[in-house]
């Protein structure tokens, strides 16, 4: 990702302090911290596949693009950041839910 540790712990509400120490120990995320990563991933894969869905995904890195995507003021948003709902499961699904719609063109 284009995106640095501590820029990803920060838009995923995370402390870069907390998932040092629990690496550095061998301790698990809580439940809520590896949702928050798994839901990432899980955007990313749903960029890739609607890249793959639409064309040619060759040379196509959907990590970075997310990357950029996520720090964007959008219309649909009201002129929030995708980045400043990634903190809450509700902002992860709002942000994943206007991907989906972009795909489809629900949504300019």
């Amino acid at each position: 990702m284009a995106y640095s540790k501590e820029e990803l712990a920060e838009t995923l509400g995370l402390s870069t302090t907390t998932i040092d120490r629990k690496a550095k120990s061998g301790e698990s995320l809580s439940p809520d911290q590896s949702e928050r990563i798994v839901a990432m991933a899980k955007l990313i894969g749903q960029v890739q596949a609607i890249v793959e869905q639409s064309g040619d995904a060759t040379d196509f890195d959907a990590a970075k693009w997310v990357a950029r995507w996520l720090e964007e003021p959008l219309p649909a948003l009201g002129g929030q950041r995708p980045a400043e709902l990634m903190d809450t499961a509700e902002g992860r699904e709002v942000v994943s839910n206007l991907l989906a719609m972009s795909q489809s063109g629900a949504y300019a």
